[in-house]
This record gives C-alpha cells, sequence and structure tokens, in this order.
C-alpha cells in the first residue's frame, strides 16, 4: 500500500487520508472490522452520503474489503514480486517479431492530481505549494494491435528537457533512458480490471482483466517520473530466471527501468 499524501482541504478528501493513514501505520491492521458507517460518519462531523463515497473510494484502491450483512474490513496485503529486469515495451514487441509504434494520446502541463501526489510521493500539499507536472498519454502497438496504455508524469523540476519535447516522434521512456540518470527505482505490478478509458484505448471490454504495472524512478531523492503501463491480461505474461548466486557470483544484470 503506498504512503498517502498529506491531506487536503474538502472533508472527502480529508477523510480520505485521515482513513488512508490508519490503515498504513495499521490502527486498523489487516483484517480488522471497521466502525459502522454512521459512526465514522458522526465522529467525522460528515453526512453518511460522503462516509460511503469514502469508503467506496478505498475499496477500490486496495485498502478495504466490503462484505454485504457483515460490515467494511482492512483488505489483506497483496503478494509482492520483486522483478529484477523489465525491458522497455518497445524491446518487448519487438523480442516478439512484431512491429512496434507509439502513438502520443494526450500530452498536458498541469497541477498533479491527488493520485500523482501519491504515487510520486510529491511534498507540498497540505501547504498548496504545487508545481506542475507533464503529463502524458500513450499508446504502444505491436504491429495494428494495441499492446500497452503508457500514462505517465514526469517531474520537470528534475526533467526541464521534457518541455521542449512534444513526444510525438519518440516514446517518452526512450528519451527518459538517453537523457536522465536515476539512482532509485522501484515496481509495482497488479491485476486489475479495465476502467472504461483504459478499455476503450487498449480496445477491450470494460472490466476485461489487464496487468498493470507503475513504476517510480528518482534521482538522489527526486522524483522524476511515475508511469503506468496497462497490458492486456490475455497478452501479457511476466518470466523471472533466477540462477543460483554463491558469494563470489558477480551481480545479475539490471536494465534502466524507464
Amino acid at each position: 500500500m503506498s504512503t498517502p499524501p498529506p491531506a487536503p482541504g474538502t472533508h472527502h478528501d480529508r477523510i480520505l487520508a485521515d482513513l488512508r493513514d490508519r490503515i498504513t501505520r495499521q490502527e486498523w491492521p489487516p483484517g480488522a472490522r471497521l466502525p459502522f458507517e454512521t459512526d465514522l460518519a458522526e465522529s467525522h462531523g460528515v453526512s453518511r452520503m460522503t462516509m460511503n463515497k469514502v469508503l467506496t473510494q478505498l475499496t477500490r484502491e486496495g485498502y478495504l474489503v466490503r462484505r454485504r450483512r457483515l460490515g467494511t474490513f482492512v483488505a489483506q496485503p497483496r503478494a509482492q514480486s520483486a522483478v529484477m529486469e523489465i525491458t522497455d515495451v518497445e524491446a518487448e514487441v519487438r523480442a516478439l517479431g512484431l512491429a512496434w509504434r507509439f502513438r502520443l494520446i494526450s500530452r498536458a502541463l498541469r497541477p498533479p492530481l491527488a493520485d500523482d501526489i501519491r504515487e510520486a510521493r510529491i511534498q507540498g500539499a497540505q501547504a498548496g505549494v504545487l508545481a506542475d507536472v507533464l503529463a502524458l498519454r500513450g499508446l504502444h502497438f505491436a504491429d495494428d494491435q494495441p499492446f500497452c496504455l503508457e500514462e505517465r508524469i514526469i517531474n520537470p523540476a528534475a526533467a526541464p528537457a521534457a518541455l521542449e519535447q512534444d513526444f510525438a516522434q519518440e516514446a517518452p521512456g526512450h528519451w527518459l533512458r538517453r537523457q536522465i540518470p536515476w539512482t532509485s527505482a522501484e515496481n509495482r505490478i497488479r491485476a486489475v480490471n479495465a476502467p472504461e478509458g483504459v478499455a476503450r484505448d487498449l480496445g477491450l471490454a470494460s472490466g476485461e482483466a489487464c496487468l498493470e504495472l507503475t513504476r517510480r524512478t528518482e534521482i538522489s531523492g527526486q522524483w522524476v517520473t511515475v508511469v503506468r503501463q496497462t497490458y492486456p491480461g490475455t497478452r501479457h505474461q511476466l518470466l523471472a530466471q533466477f540462477e543460483p548466486r554463491g558469494e563470489d557470483a558477480p551481480p545479475l544484470s539490471q536494465s534502466p527501468p524507464r
């Protein structure tokens, strides 16, 4: 589970941040049943409708499980797998013997959204001091079939030259790999059901199973980019290969995770 951003100003977002914090600090451990919705609403001084919306969002994010007639429970943590090496999307497509191309869907310089703040761990949200992020949405193709939907934000403070790129000719991952070094990276992989917009771009039915990879990179403690790549579940799999390693064995190589 991700570290929550500082609590914003609206009642909804303030309560959302408070409940996330209770869960991540394990004040409510996995499997714990939450107080009744009416009691939570009363203790936070909001309507039951507002509290219902908060609990529904936390359920969508995977923090809670709601069971009819039983109540609302803290979800068990998802299993996490370490991925030693992940090639870029172009390499994945070409390894299949297919032609790769990238189509930029949208490019915008805008304030970070709540999800951006949480995923990138952007500081200054509580004080309202937030610099714009460069938001990109694009589609990778294998031959003429959608292969992967890419949704990315870039930190202009860490990569100012990105503001001069239109990314119509070069995929943002390629450009970042060439231009910006990184000192640490992390991946999160999970199974999701495609929401309407994602399903539309990938040519799927709404709710169809997909594999989602979210990657965050930083340089010297400053975040560079957060990218969410969504693959149709029927067309993609993860493969990990392992070898026994002794104390004198050389370290395994790792590709730049852009």
